[in-house]
């Protein structure tokens, strides 16, 4: 009896420590000549349409992840604090009251990363892994 409670807690420990490592971090980033610093706040008034501009005053376009990414959940749930239903639904309110328009999205981060290096406006969010030398991290989470 006791050695099967103990495989039950070996295998419950074994899960966890696969749920927590599976959890990928994100980065913000911004275009290379970009020195504008911002915080998780800034950030979040970006992709809900609070506010349209970097602190510096320059344009700001945020991109995000489609629907279905990993990253644009966690990103959602860690900055935004929102679940992906009360995401849409927030943005389908404003869509309907014609305040603000909701970020673009890209399916994948390579694409964004690459949109975002073109683009000095462009703020957006990737799973960390997929950066690299074209792009400024502002942020993790």
């Amino acid at each position: 009896m006791k050695s099967i409670q103990g495989k039950r807690y070996v295998t419950l420990f074994a899960l966890m420590c696969f749920c927590i490592s599976t959890s990928a971090e994100i980065a913000v980033i911004v275009h290379l000549n970009n020195t504008n610093k911002m915080d998780t706040a800034d950030i979040s008034q970006l992709f809900l349409g609070k506010v349209t501009s970097f602190p510096g005053g320059e344009v700001a376009i945020p991109v995000a992840l489609a629907r279905g990414n990993d990253a644009r959940e966690n990103f959602n749930e860690l900055v935004l604090h929102k679940t992906e239903n009360q995401y849409k639904a927030f943005w389908s309110r404003l869509i309907f009251t014609g305040k603000a328009s909701p970020p673009n999205e890209l399916e994948d981060s390579d694409k964004l990363r690459d949109l975002v290096a073109k683009n000095p406006a462009l703020i957006g969010y990737i799973d960390a892994n997929s950066v690299n030398g074209s792009v400024k991290v502002i942020a993790t989470f």
